[in-house]
Order: structure tokens, then sequence, then C-alpha cells
């Protein structure tokens, strides 16, 4: 294992370091022997995804923009493992660097963002006036508000958490979604107007769950962090990812995948693809054992391809 202390990379925005250091609390309460130890060093690290605020993913290489950089540290040795939304990582990491471990899934849910006030959440979009500008970075989000609400528009709207809410606040847009687990996260979650369901917003896959990446070489190390892995966080994440794999999700591609484990311990997949104008929506679902979660996620999968017009694909 590397010498202490561990050097630790993650995006430098706020709701970043709040996860990377939830994250190292919790390995320091499994091995306590670290907190006297001074054993940790944050490095945040800058990315192509934070740094290009002004042009939609979509168009600019997709979610492995936000940890490309942080890959690159680990592989010439400036940090030791890197904590990451999971959501942000794409499916396949470069050679050398493996997924260390997932932790316990926060809630999963979008939320709708008002200037103010509150909407009902048996009907959110109804709050949104005819017409009404709409901010969103997701083309996943996009895709199922306007199926819903074709009259909408929507406009790309990047930047942090705390960026995001200001321009709603301020009357650039009328309103805009977000992750609630970043609200949470960041004691924001009174910002939403309303929570949205999963049966009206599917989640993007592995939204909600923190992910934590290292060198392949490194066993010891690799044994100490999975001794923070939630096994739920686990299968329903494989399940996401497998998924995704097998549509060969991007940003470019309105994509939606949330598992979740079921009373009698069978796990569930629902799984969505879509235009990004709202003139396709198709949504699926699968259930089988847990253990079988990639299986589960790569069948549905290629249901989704199989029934989707291959230009979404594009």
């Amino acid at each position: 294992m590397p010498g202490l202390p561990l050097r630790v990379g993650t995006r430098g925005s706020p709701l970043a370091l709040v996860q990377t250091r939830a994250f190292l609390e919790q390995i320091m309460a499994v091995c306590p022997v670290l907190r006297g130890l001074d054993a940790f060093r944050e490095y945040a690290i800058a990315t192509t995804g934070d740094a290009i605020q002004n042009r939609p993913l979509s168009e600019i290489g997709g979610k492995g923009l936000f940890a490309r950089e942080i890959h690159e540290a680990l592989l010439d040795g400036r940090i030791d493992f890197a904590v990451h939304s999971l959501k942000d990582l794409e499916t396949e990491l470069p050679a050398g660097v493996v997924l260390a471990c997932t932790l316990r899934r926060e809630d999963a849910r979008d939320v709708l963002i008002l200037p103010e006030g509150e909407a009902d959440p048996e009907n959110p979009f109804a709050s949104l006036p005819q017409g009404a500008l709409v901010g969103s970075a997701s083309l996943r989000r996009q895709a199922q508000l306007l199926a819903l609400r074709p009259d909408l528009r929507v406009e790309t709207i990047r930047g942090n958490v705390q960026t995001r809410l200001a321009k709603v606040r301020s009357g650039a847009f009328a309103g805009s979604l977000l992750a609630l687990a970043g609200l949470k996260r960041l004691g924001l979650e009174g910002e939403a107007a309303a929570i949205l369901a999963p049966e009206i917003m599917l989640p993007a896959a592995c939204q909600g769950i923190v992910g934590v990446t290292l060198r392949a070489r490194d066993a010891e190390l690799h044994e100490l962090l999975s001794a923070v892995e939630d096994p739920k966080a686990r299968a329903v994440s494989r399940a996401e990812r497998a998924l995704l794999a097998a549509l060969d999700g991007n940003c470019r591609t309105p994509i939606g995948g949330h598992a979740r484990l079921l009373p009698d311990g069978r796990l569930r997949l629902d799984g969505l693809t879509a235009r990004a104008d709202g003139s396709f929506i198709l949504r699926r679902s699968i259930e089988g054992q847990a253990q079988d979660a990639v299986a589960l996620g790569e069948a549905l999968g290629a249901e989704l391809r199989a029934d989707s017009p291959a230009d979404i694909f594009g």
C-alpha cells in the first residue's frame, strides 16, 4: 500500500469536496487508527468538464470529461485514490484503473427548482408557465420534461449546484432540474419545489452513489477502501452501469436507469431511452436475482436498443 499520507483526488466543486470528506470520515470510522495519523491529503483536480461551462457535455465529449484528468493523476502517481459521483464515471475505465467501492446510495430522485414556492408533486410541471425557459445540462431530463410539456423551452445550464440555483433565483430561468442527492449532501434540500417520482422523471444511472477508484495494482489499499462498500449500492450500480454499457450510454443519448432491491431481495431495473426533444420515449423494466445484476442490465439494454429508433444512438 502507498505510504501515508494517502493522496485523494477529487473535483474541486463544493459537492465533490463534501462527498470526499464524508468518504474519508467513513474510512476513519472503520479504521480509527488513521484518524490520529494525519493519513489523508486532498487534491482538487481541475477537469475539462468543469472548465468548459458554456457548452453542453454532449458537444464536448460526454461524462468522461469529469474524470479524465483524475484518471491521469492516478496512473502517473500524483494521487493514490479518487472519489467520484458514480454517474460521472464512464462504464469502461482506463486500463490500470478500477472501481474500489461504492457507498450507500443517497436519494436518487430528481427535483424541480423554481424561483419561489412549491409545486404539486403529482403534477409538478404545471407550475411552469406556458412556453417557459427551463435550464438543464441533462438530455435525459430534457427529453422527459418535453415529453410531458412540449411547449417548454430548454437551454443548457452548467456550473455547480449553487450556480444553477442562483440562475433560477435571478430569473434567468423559470426553473431547473437537479439531483436531490446533491442538494441533501450540501444541506440545500429545502431548495426543491417538488421531488420528482421516478415514474415522472426516471433518474440517471448511478445517481446518488459515490464511487472510489484506484490503481488496479494497489491490492492492499483496495482492501482498506472496500471496507466501506455498501452491498446494496454495489448491486444496483452494477445493474445500472451494465445497462449503460449495453446502450453505449454517454451524454449524447438520453438514457435513464434506476435499480432497486425489492422486499424479497430480488432486483428491479427500470430503463429509458429517448430523443432529446421528447418526441420518443421508451421505458421498460426487468426483474431478477440481485446476483445477476450485470446480466439484468445487459438484457434490458439489449431490449431497449432493439426497440428504439437507431437515430437516437447516433
